[in-house]
């Protein structure tokens, strides 16, 4: 496997290829891809009471997008916000019983995977598509992709990028 990767890195400067060349084979870890069906997102409960899933435990996806960790990070920004907003709503001073603190946490993680879900079932559906079609052996659809729909997949992959989760407000 080692010698295949180095026939592939091509004209890369030899201090890339150098870290190829002392990586030892069995430092390596190769790990099978994982898929979740959109549905399932969409029918799953990606939070109860005052717990959630973010991140790939929420939302894995094929690399097809380059979409993985991005949307990470926007379900880090997302739920600082959820849960920001929770506990905003009282002063500083104020203090809220054990029970009231813990209804605050089970209504921001339910308004996180509200916000998330569609989210989520929009990267993981195109990313599948996405692969199916790059790697499809179907002549027919082959054909397709390439006269027809290459240029509007670019134009949709590059929307997919562009995701407003909003401003995270500094607290004073």
């Amino acid at each position: 496997m080692k010698e295949f990767v180095l026939s592939k890195l091509g004209k890369l400067p030899d201090n890339i290829k150098d870290v190829f060349r002392r990586t030892k084979v069995d430092d390596l870890v190769c790990s099978q891809l994982r898929y979740r069906a959109p549905w399932e997102i969409l029918l799953a409960d990606i939070s109860k009471d005052n717990v959630c899933v973010s991140g790939d435990a929420c939302h894995p996806m094929t690399p097809d997008l380059g979409q993985g960790a991005c949307s990470a990070l926007e379900d880090g920004v997302v739920l600082a916000k959820c849960l920001a907003e929770a506990f905003s709503r009282s002063s500083i001073g104020d203090k809220c019983s054990e029970e009231e603190e813990y209804e605050r946490i089970k209504m921001s993680l339910s308004k996180y995977a509200k916000e998330r879900r569609w989210r989520a079932f929009d990267l993981v559906s195109t990313a599948y598509l996405v692969g199916h079609l790059q790697f499809t052996t179907e002549k027919v659809i082959s054909f397709l992709r390439n006269k027809f729909l290459a240029p509007h997949l670019v134009t949709m992959l590059m929307k997919k990028a562009t995701y407003d989760c909003g401003m995270l407000q500094a607290s004073t």
